[in-house]
């Protein structure tokens, strides 16, 4: 008599045999190559140009096909302990093209595979380029690791995060510096039918549900597109630092000339803002000029721009006040600094200019500033 007769006999039902256990030895990888066409300047990238964006510093010299450009897809859009990143992109430059690999986990088990494969691509990287990837993707990974009991140290290597970076140069112009946006402003190569990256976590549950790896079609497409761009938009910045355009917005000038002279390159910042034309940049710009100058020692050059200034009536009572202190303190010309302190409170008086706080500040340190200088020029006593 056979086991299922037995149980038959006793009054039992044979159960079906328990399904064999599933095995995780690997995550998804999916590769692809796009033409190099479609990354101008990408090859060209140097150090010296990098280092003009940023004063991290960064590896001697920098090879382009040795930049990792890395992407996460992930469970939740805030951060967390509880967060998970379940696709990660990245992206290296080849001799035959720009090959992007996605990673994905199917399941929870599969994140020490995938985390592993990003340990071997960054240990064949020198630089780090990421959009955002300093406040999200790298602590969020750094997490995973540990969580994994896998060491992070392949994480600490020189980093660009290419969300700052942009926000110094187009943030005046236009306002919001999303990867998508600026791939439409700035690259010109508008996405068409995009996941929106906060659709991606739904889709993930969705397909964790359904087995349907179809549901993750459009969010590696997004993915890819995203480590694409990120290649794109660091050779145009790292180009437009290089070589500046002078058809530039105005916008843009000037803020990529705020950006170098913070950045300690004071001989290019003065170049762009010489650049900056007539406009309501203009003014900003020649107060920002004449700083530079004052730095460096050159306080003549300094008073020559204010009086320029003064004569085309720009900058309010910026001017004035500045030459102001230069005629005090440098030339001990009291009578003079009273003089531009007098004409920059009369400037104050007139009713067009608004009586906010900052005006009511200004007044009264003009005041104050000119109530001494008369005590110095004997024309009041104490």
């Amino acid at each position: 008599m056979t086991l299922l007769d037995k149980v038959r006999a006793v009054g039992g039902t044979a159960k079906a045999p328990a399904p064999a256990p599933r095995t995780f030895s690997d995550c998804y990888v999916r590769k692809k190559t796009r033409e190099l066409d479609a990354f101008p300047y990408a090859l060209s990238l140097s150090r010296e140009s990098l280092m003009l964006m940023q004063s991290q510093d960064l590896p001697d010299p920098v090879d382009p096909m040795r930049i990792l450009y890395l992407d996460t897809e992930t469970t939740g859009l805030g951060g967390g302990a509880g967060t998970v990143a379940f696709e990660i992109g990245l992206g290296q430059l080849t001799p035959d093209g720009f090959q992007i690999t996605q990673l994905v986990m199917r399941d929870y088990p599969e994140e020490k595979y995938m985390l592993q494969r990003v340990e071997d691509a960054l240990d064949n990287a020198d630089l780090l380029c990421t959009f955002n990837g300093k406040s999200f993707d790298i602590p969020l990974l750094r997490t995973r690791f540990l969580m994994n009991r896998m060491n992070p140290a392949c994480l600490d290597m020189p980093h660009i995060d290419l969300l700052p970076l942009a926000r110094r140069i187009w943030k005046l112009r236009i306002r919001q510096c999303t990867l998508q946006r600026l791939e439409t402003e700035i690259l010109h190569m508008p996405r068409m039918d995009d996941l929106p990256g906060s659709e991606a976590p739904q889709r993930y549950f969705s397909y964790l549900k359904t087995g349907e790896f179809a549901l993750l079609e459009d969010v590696l497409r997004h993915n890819a597109q995203d480590v694409a761009s990120m290649c794109v938009l660091l050779s145009h910045m790292a180009n437009l630092y290089r070589a500046p355009d002078d058809n530039l917005p105005c916008e843009d000038l000037f803020s990529m000339a705020k950006a170098l002279e913070k950045e300690k390159h004071p001989h290019k910042a003065r170049m762009l803002y010489h650049k900056v034309p007539q406009g309501k940049l203009h003014a900003s710009s020649q107060m920002r000029l004449a700083d530079i100058h004052r730095r460096e020692g050159n306080q003549q050059m300094s008073a020559t721009i204010y009086e320029h200034m003064i004569q085309n009536h720009e900058g309010g009572v910026m001017p004035y006040i500045a030459l102001a202190k230069y005629k005090e303190h440098t030339l001990r010309d009291i009578e003079g600094a009273l003089n531009l302190t007098r004409q920059a409170l009369m400037l104050l008086a007139e009713p067009t200019l608004e009586s906010d706080t900052t005006v009511q500040e200004t007044r009264f340190a003009l005041q104050y500033r000119y109530e001494r200088l008369l005590k110095r020029s004997g024309k009041v006593c104490d």
